[in-house]
């Protein structure tokens, strides 16, 4: 990650995109913003069925080398921190177990909870291998690449996690539906 540089005018797309509708641009913590702003996302997503929520991923992860790549080459700086695409699709990764289950009961809900926190845990640590894509790979795919990487992570941590959360009845924080 580089120190805090201006962010210069950026096409009004790519502005948007890699700056995860605004959300990379807080003073405070772009990255978890933009994580906050993906779990919103999510909530829309999670009704997808799996392989629709997969596809959706890899389309956003393929299209993320481009633009946080683009993003990045026109700001002239390797991984600005309001660059925040490659946290969205993180996310989404890292809530990938949650996708079939999905109930928006109180377990689900701590599981959203506890899966933005496992990403943005393994994100800011950084544990090998994401240090290692981090430091080592560039340009776009480099900027993806250790967010992807920390979202596989989390939703496999996540995934080991999940019975172990209270279980409560189905609906929204029990209520029946």
């Amino acid at each position: 990650m580089t120190d805090r540089a201006p962010i210069p005018r950026l096409p009004r797309a790519l502005d948007l995109l890699a700056f995860g509708f605004g959300s990379g641009r807080s003073p405070k913590a772009p990255g978890t913003a933009g994580s906050a702003l993906a779990v919103l996302w999510f909530a829309a997503f999670a009704s997808f069925p799996l392989p629709l929520y997969i596809g959706w991923v890899v389309v956003a992860a393929l299209a993320g080398i481009v633009i946080c790549g683009e993003a990045a080459k026109q700001m002239g700086v390797h991984d600005h921190p309001g660059i925040v695409w490659d946290e969205f699709v993180g996310q989404w990764i890292a809530l990938v177990p949650l996708v079939p289950l999905m109930t928006w009961d109180l377990h689900h809900v701590l599981a959203v909870l506890l899966g933005f926190a496992l990403f943005r845990l393994f994100d800011i640590w950084k544990p090998w291998p994401v240090r290692w894509a981090d430091r080592r790979v560039h340009g776009g795919l480099g900027i993806m690449l250790d967010d992807l990487i920390a979202g596989v992570m989390a939703a496999v941590v996540l995934w080991l996690l999940l019975p172990l959360l209270p279980a409560t009845e189905p609906g929204w924080f029990g209520i029946p539906r």
